[in-house]
Parts: structure tokens; sequence; C-alpha cells
């Protein structure tokens, strides 16, 4: 059964709960904090993105910097993300007419109202996860494979993603299943995406793991986009590999090795900050000093248009 992880309280009042599981380890993987289930496997979704980032490197693809981060993102849709994107398909010898994603608009709020405004529509390039498939390409385009059929799971440049997940992961995919951007989705325990993340924030320089590692921390606004918590908790934590996922995932792993995979049973993003910022308390992270942590360990509740409660960790967290 999944835990009680998070409250909702009006005032006083406790409205609303919400339910998951939590898994915190320490340096060499020790179990600081399990609640919930923590040894069923989920779809980790976009949290699988900076894996498979890994992937396309050891299949030849050249990215660095911020196109690198991109490929690991789920972009906000501003238009230096969509410029991004185009870089990489443009290095390619690519247009955007080969991406393959879902047709999306922009997560980000004002990316949003400024697209609907210029009379935008859903189009696979505004969609949030379009830098990972402008890198897919890339990456079948550097191997001569295929670039029509590349979400198929049994094309060549899925088969070696999920070969690189189960490596890093350092566990079999229990299953597989196909994301909301179309791409294959490989399911992993909760304990297999920590030690992935971990692994891939405490690897040696020069390495391809240190590649994505730097290009997600040098360049955390790819990573997600203006005011987004996953680019603030990167600018926070230097040397932190973190990304968030739908239906309430995230996982974040610090340059010692602690490392954190949770998911919100309902699939609610509110409270998967907040939890997370309980989770990185629980490993010993300074979390009440004023800073960007102390904003996101707790996320306001409204009441006409101004702060009357907040969404804040269950004692099952709080210790």
């Amino acid at each position: 059964m999944h835990a009680l992880v998070a409250e909702v309280r009006r005032g006083d009042f406790l409205e609303s709960v919400h339910h998951g599981t939590v898994l915190a380890t320490g340096p060499g993987g020790r179990t600081v904090l399990a609640v919930g289930e923590p040894d069923r496997p989920m779809f980790p979704r976009s949290a699988n993105k900076p894996l498979q980032a890994l992937g396309m490197l050891r299949a030849g693809l050249a990215l660095n910097g911020e196109l690198l981060a991109l490929a690991c993102a789920s972009h906000s849709g501003e238009p230096f993300h969509l410029d991004g994107v185009r870089r990489i398909l443009k290095g390619a010898g690519l247009g955007t007419d080969a991406l393959r994603c879902t047709p999306g608009l922009p997560i980000g709020e004002a990316a949003l109202r400024a697209h609907l405004a210029a009379g935008g529509t859903a189009a696979p390039l505004t969609m949030n996860c379009s830098g990972k498939h402008a890198a897919m390409l890339a990456t079948c385009v550097v191997n001569g494979w295929d670039t029509a059929a590349y979400l198929d799971p049994r094309h060549p440049l899925q088969r070696a993603l999920r070969e690189t997940v189960e490596d890093l992961a350092g566990e079999k995919v229990a299953a597989t299943g196909v994301d909301g951007c179309g791409a294959p989705l490989f399911a992993l325990g909760y304990r297999g995406l920590a030690r992935a993340f971990a692994r891939l924030a405490t690897s040696p320089p020069g390495s391809l793991e240190r590649r994505v590692a730097r290009a997600m921390g040098g360049h955390p606004e790819y990573v997600g986009g203006t005011g987004r918590d996953v680019t603030r908790l990167l600018r926070a934590l230097p040397g932190a590999v973190a990304k968030d996922g739908a239906e309430g995932v995230y996982a974040m792993a610090l340059p010692d090795g602690s490392a954190v995979a949770l998911k919100i049973a309902d699939g609610s993003a509110r409270a998967r900050p907040v939890v997370l910022v309980a989770a990185l308390r629980r490993l010993g992270v300074p979390v009440d000093d004023g800073g960007i942590l102390a904003e996101l360990a707790t996320a306001p509740v409204l009441g006409h248009g101004e702060p009357v409660g907040e969404v804040r960790a269950a004692r099952i967290l709080r210790g």
C-alpha cells in the first residue's frame, strides 16, 4: 500500500491528502527512508530521460551542454527551448517534420499564453519531450538507422536505450509501455531508479555519465524552464541530478551518492516537490535556511487569490 505522504490544509482544516511511495538512500545505497511500496515497479515517465540521454551518448550522439540538457528535458516550450530543438535537428540534417512525438502545447504558463496569442496550436515541436525526440533522431542519423520508425520498441535505438536503462538501474526493465510522447517507456523499481541517478551524480570526470550530469547541472533552465521546481532544485544543489516526471514522479541524486525516488499515487504534481524536499531533509540536506529548498518545502493553498493554507509533508516523512 502507498503511504500518506502529504496533507493539504486550508487554514487549520485538513482538506485533502496525497498517498505515495518514497525511497531515500544514502551513499552506497543504504536505505534511509522507505515508505509505501518501494519494491513495486513503476513507470518513471520523464525521469527516465537522463538515462535515455546517456544511452544516446553511448550510441554515438555528440551533444554537449545545453543541447544535451534539452535531450533530458521536459521543457516549458519557451523560445530558447524550441530554438535548441531546431539546432539539434539541423545538426542532424533534419527539420521539425521528422519529429514523431505527440503534438502538444507549451507547458510553461507564459510560453503557453504567448503561443496561443500568436495563433499557435499543438505541434510536435512545442511538445515538452521534443528535445528528447530530436536527440533520438540525431542518434539514428549517426548510426544510419531508420528515422521514420524510431519509436518502435524493436528499433535498434530503443533496444540500445533499454540496455542502458537496465545497466544504470542494475535491474531488468519490469514492463514496457508507451509514454505520453509516443516513445517506449521502461518500468523500474524505486531502488533501481535511485541507483541509476546516483550513478550519474557520482560518475568520474571524463565519463559519458558525467557529461549528462554536468549538462543538466550547468543548464538547469533547459531541463525545465523559467520558475519550474526542477530548474530551481538543480540551481540550489550544485552537482545534483534531478528530473521530474508525469503522474507524480521525481528522482534526484546528490554528488555523495544519496538519492531519492518517489511517486505520488494519484499522479498529482502539486505534492511532488514538497515530498522530495522532505526526503532530502531526511538525508541531511539543509532545508530550513530560507533558500529555494525552504520555499519548496510547502506549496501554497489559495483562497480568493491569497495563501490561506499549504500543502505539506505528512508526519511519516517529517520524522
